[in-house]
């Protein structure tokens, strides 16, 4: 364009022919006060989503309880232990509860922890009873989950859109978890893009597409043979041109943790998206597959780094007795579990909440002292 062409108004947008016709100051006023309430509006959606989901985690008890039913009954053992306990035998009790919690994948770290924390209230003379050490290792384990991941809400910023890259290995559930994501956020109003970066696995685009009918969502872009990272950076520049997507949510090939070459791609995917977008990505969701075990803390130092995970979804807890081993991951690396799948339907994918999780094992004892952030 020639440098004396007429413009459009830089505040407005007016057309050049509209110029001399409009009144300055109250339609850049008015323009100036859409831009403001749109914002502010995205803004606000984002924030009520993180909001919302840490407050259902907390009265979506009965799925929680239900889907932990195998790590429950491993753990009964921890009622019968505590029912005939006597002062005299407070290091058998322990040393067999230390035993109990590592069976049940908790670590040794963690377990070990925990049992010293009962001793030393024992030796100052606050434990009592059975029940008193119940409530003290309840409390042990979620001040675990609260002091060292921090906060379990969804920081989805206020700047649209909010950007989620989840990770994690091959067969861990990230494709279902990306779904059931997408349809707990449409549920509650936002507007989501999927971006497909796995082009490592056959007909991955096409499984993620009919999780994008399922839910509501839209499509990002696509091209076959082109790198992860090329995609997702396209899929995040669609959404801002769109205008009026709130979450884009970004899937990654699944990988080994111990493959050098596919962990400095994933590196890429997010070096680029921040390069896109400020602050992006929000979140870093590392899927952890819970029949795995005490594996899956290996697994979540090699990711978080590399990617600088900001947090976990722990999955099919419903079909393990080792979920435990989660408490173990978030007390090394001080990353918090974000959400936990107790099941296969799209309302199975809950919200985390230390103290309704730790609630669910070990039952009808209340926990002392115990503030969530």
């Amino acid at each position: 364009m020639q440098s004396g062409a007429p413009q459009r108004c830089g505040q407005c947008g007016a057309a050049p022919e509209l110029q001399p016709l409009h009144a300055p100051r109250a339609t850049h006023r008015r323009a100036r006060e859409s831009t403001r309430v749109k914002a502010e509006s995205g803004a606000s959606v984002l924030r009520k989503i993180g909001r919302v989901f840490k407050e259902k985690a907390q009265v979506d008890f009965d799925r929680i309880f239900k889907g932990t039913t195998k790590m429950r009954e491993k753990l009964g053992v921890v009622d019968e232990l505590l029912t005939y306990w006597t002062l005299e035998g407070t290091e058998d009790t322990l040393e067999a509860l230390e035993e109990s919690l590592i069976m049940a994948d908790f670590g040794p770290k963690v377990s070990l922890q925990v049992c010293d924390d009962i001793r030393e209230k024992i030796l100052a003379g606050k434990i009592q009873s059975g029940d008193d050490i119940l409530v003290e290792l309840k409390s042990a384990i979620v001040d675990t989950l609260i002091q060292k991941g921090g906060s379990t809400e969804l920081k989805l910023g206020d700047d649209k859109p909010s950007v989620l890259l989840i990770v994690g290995v091959n067969g861990g559930g990230k494709t279902t978890t990306i779904g059931k994501l997408s349809h707990r956020f449409s549920q509650e109003g936002a507007k989501v893009m999927l971006g497909c970066g796995d082009t490592f696995r056959a007909a991955a685009f096409e499984q993620l597409k009919k999780w994008c009918d399922r839910s509501g969502a839209q499509m990002g872009p696509f091209e076959e043979g082109s790198r992860p990272s090329k995609i997702l950076y396209k899929t995040v520049e669609q959404a801002m041109k769109a205008g009026d997507i709130d979450i884009v949510i970004c899937d990654t090939s699944g990988r080994l943790h111990t493959n050098y070459g596919l962990m400095e791609e994933l590196k890429k995917c997010r070096r680029v998206l921040g390069n896109k977008m400020p602050n992006a990505p929000n979140e870093v969701l590392l899927v952890l597959d819970g029949t795995t075990g005490l594996n899956m803390l290996n697994q979540a130092r090699e990711f978080h780094e590399f990617v600088g995970l900001t947090g976990l979804v722990l999955t099919k807890l419903d079909g393990t007795a080792r979920g435990g081993a989660v408490v173990s991951v978030v007390n090394e690396i001080g990353v918090p579990v974000k959400f936990v799948g107790v099941g296969e339907t799209l309302q199975d994918l809950q919200a985390f909440d230390p103290v309704t999780f730790v609630d669910a094992l070990f039952p009808a004892k209340e926990m002392a002292g115990i503030t969530v952030p």
